[in-house]
């Protein structure tokens, strides 16, 4: 998939005023600092739709972007920012929750993981849940130009294998993906294009 058009929709805080379009909708979340912006900015080829920050956990609000006039991406507010104060988290929990629980037509999340960590709890708690609520999702691997492949590759085979000694009897579908050497995007597209036609067939 060639992205051609791409437009911010709307920012809000409340999930009943997202975009009642009936287009598939794709949800990216991470924690904070974990390249999300710069990711949507180059899966769209884009600078600046998606805003970047020198501080972390800057995504607040639940942003729509329309892609090629055909699907929704949708910019989730990023957890796990240590600075971000008690009353902050909460409302980012519960907005988040209500995002997942309410939108219908979400056809999948991508949760990005930074490549060059160890599995983080945080992480794995927050595909735990997506799991037990029945919610789709592949993850994202984030900054693959910062190691070397067999680093990446070494990474990637713990994080899946950490998820299946925790709860998982298939790991989902991952990506590894340098929004830097723009790597790895073509597969993420390729995949919500499948996943689009498989909508739009359903829905005739």
């Amino acid at each position: 998939m060639r992205v051609t058009h791409s437009e911010f929709v709307i920012s809000n805080t409340d999930v009943a005023k997202c975009p009642n379009e009936p287009l598939p909708e794709y949800a990216f979340i991470g924690r904070s600092n974990v390249g999300k912006s710069s990711l949507i900015n180059t899966l769209c080829s884009r600078k600046n739709l998606a805003k970047t920050s020198g501080r972390p956990g800057k995504t607040q609000l639940i942003n729509h972007f329309k892609i090629n006039k055909q699907w929704f991406l949708v910019d989730l507010p990023g957890y796990g920012y240590a600075k971000t104060s008690k009353t902050n988290k909460k409302a980012f929990q519960q907005l988040i929750t209500r995002y997942f629980d309410k939108r219908q037509q979400l056809i999948c999340a991508f949760v990005l993981i930074d490549v060059r960590h160890n599995p983080q709890h945080i992480d794995l708690d927050f595909m735990e849940w997506l799991g037990t609520n029945q919610i789709p999702f592949a993850i994202v691997f984030t900054k693959a130009d910062k190691l070397k492949p067999l680093a990446i590759e070494r990474n990637v085979s713990a994080y899946l294998s950490k998820m299946k000694e925790e709860m998982w009897e298939e790991t989902p579908p991952h990506f590894i993906t340098s929004s830097l050497h723009k790597s790895g995007v073509e597969d993420v597209l390729t995949y919500i294009e499948r996943m689009n036609q498989e909508y739009n067939a359903a829905a005739r």
